[in-house]
């Protein structure tokens, strides 16, 4: 075996490890999630999770992959890599087509999955699954050409968006935020004056396991994007990650003492997440400081986009446009402010932070990549919601959202009562007499 056999080798053990890695967050997604909402909705919340697993995978292979890394047509999206065929020869990596293609298709699972938060415990089930296949086949595709693809014009222009603050957690975001205004607020969580009812989490202690699952993912989503087991940048970028994610939960646990007079469990897991989110972006490309820096920035930021929403009555029961819209837009700003020489020139874009010199060239395509990014996700995820509206209702029923989707939706609760086990049991006892 010569020395370049043994580097594919070792670099496509570490991309399908990482993206093991990155799939691996969907339990975390479902842990936080089933444990931020209430219990009569914990399966609907698994369900949809298995909706953004199967059908995202499938839809991103037929047609996703094509658009957003096939050949490119005017910088807008690829035509060709349809189910993993036709003309790839533009993609050239250390590891093979399927490979990349496992790692990428395991980043659009996660961006469905942000959105799946912000309309728990009311959308149809139908529905959602329908709203996967647009996200997973259009809207994150054409995006992802835009600023990854060979060719795609944002990253032409240079922007700098290392494993998806813009493109997978600002279009996460704000499609989020299209959704949960669209379906409207939970039945009973806001009042006639304007006020917000608490719906209190379901089980804090589950929600904090998906938050650390998502955390040790995250190493993988950040890391697992250099594509190469030898890239001398993977320890910092673990270490960048690392102090981005502890920066926001320790700055929303000192926040929220300060401002509501206790440590808020809630804000503290999504602050955590928020700099985890804001780092995604730069993890590269930043120091050690400027790690810390975004992340505690990102994680006050959340605090405040939080009661922003619930102030303009819209119900977004995860957080899920606070930790990923906002952050990741103040993540993908970050690059264009503390990008430092040393470490952009690894990429060969030649542009670096406004904070080192580099003037204001990165920062405003940063800023006009993310403003087309939120246009482009708020708005199609929008129109797909109209479109799907006059297929399905997206909204479930009055009554099915009251007793709960699991049992109005899916038939079954997620946590059965002692009385049920002991009717099965009895029900079961003639047959194990016989």
């Amino acid at each position: 075996m010569d020395i370049n056999q043994l580097s594919q080798g070792l670099d496509t053990i570490w991309v399908v490890l990482t993206a093991a890695m990155i799939l691996l967050m969907e339990g975390g997604f479902a842990l936080l999630e089933a444990g931020f909402v209430r219990q009569k909705n914990a399966v609907s919340i698994i369900m949809k999770v298995f909706v953004d697993i199967a059908f995202g995978a499938l839809v991103f292979y037929f047609i996703g992959f094509a658009l957003m890394y096939g050949k490119d047509a005017g910088g807008i999206l690829g035509i060709s890599g349809f189910m993993m065929g036709g003309d790839l020869s533009h993609i050239q990596l250390n590891i093979s087509h399927d490979t990349y293609w496992l790692f990428q298709c395991a980043f659009v699972i996660a961006v469905i999955s942000i959105v799946s938060g912000a309309v728990a415990e009311r959308i149809n089930f139908r529905a959602y699954i329908l709203y996967t296949i647009a996200m997973t086949g259009l809207i994150y595709p054409v995006a992802g050409h835009w600023v990854w693809a060979v060719g795609g014009w944002l990253g032409k222009l240079g922007m700098v968006d290392f494993a998806g603050s813009a493109t997978i957690h600002a279009l996460g975001g704000f499609s989020a935020l299209a959704a949960a205004i669209f379906i409207g607020p939970r039945i009973g969580k806001y009042n006639k004056d304007g006020s917000a009812n608490i719906v209190p989490p379901s089980n804090l202690p589950l929600a904090s396991v998906g938050a650390f699952i998502l955390w040790f993912g995250w190493f993988g989503f950040n890391s697992g994007s250099t594509l190469s087991a030898t890239n001398a940048s993977i320890g910092h970028i673990a270490v960048t990650t690392m102090l981005a994610a502890a920066s926001g939960a320790a700055c929303c646990i000192l926040f929220t003492m300060f401002r509501y007079k206790k440590a808020d469990p809630p804000m503290v897991i999504n602050g955590a997440l928020a700099g985890l989110v804001g780092i995604t972006a730069g993890c590269a490309f930043v120091t050690d400081g400027a790690a810390l820096l975004i992340g505690a920035v990102c994680g006050i930021a959340m605090v405040f986009a939080t009661e922003l929403l619930d102030g303009r009555q819209v119900d977004d029961p995860v957080g899920a446009f606070a930790v990923h819209g906002v952050s990741g837009s103040l993540g993908t700003l970050a690059v264009g402010l503390f990008a430092t020489p040393e470490l952009t020139s690894e990429i060969g874009k030649g542009y670096y932070g406004l904070f080192y010199g580099g003037g204001w060239n990165l920062l405003g395509v940063q800023a006009l990549g993310l403003a087309v990014i939120i246009v482009w996700g708020f708005s199609i995820s929008w129109v797909s919601l109209i479109l799907i509206n006059k297929v399905v209702k997206v909204r479930v029923s009055r009554d099915e959202e009251l007793v709960g989707l699991d049992v109005g939706i899916h038939g079954v609760p997620a946590y059965s009562q002692d009385h049920d086990f002991i009717e099965i049991t009895k029900l079961m006892e003639p047959a194990a007499k016989n």
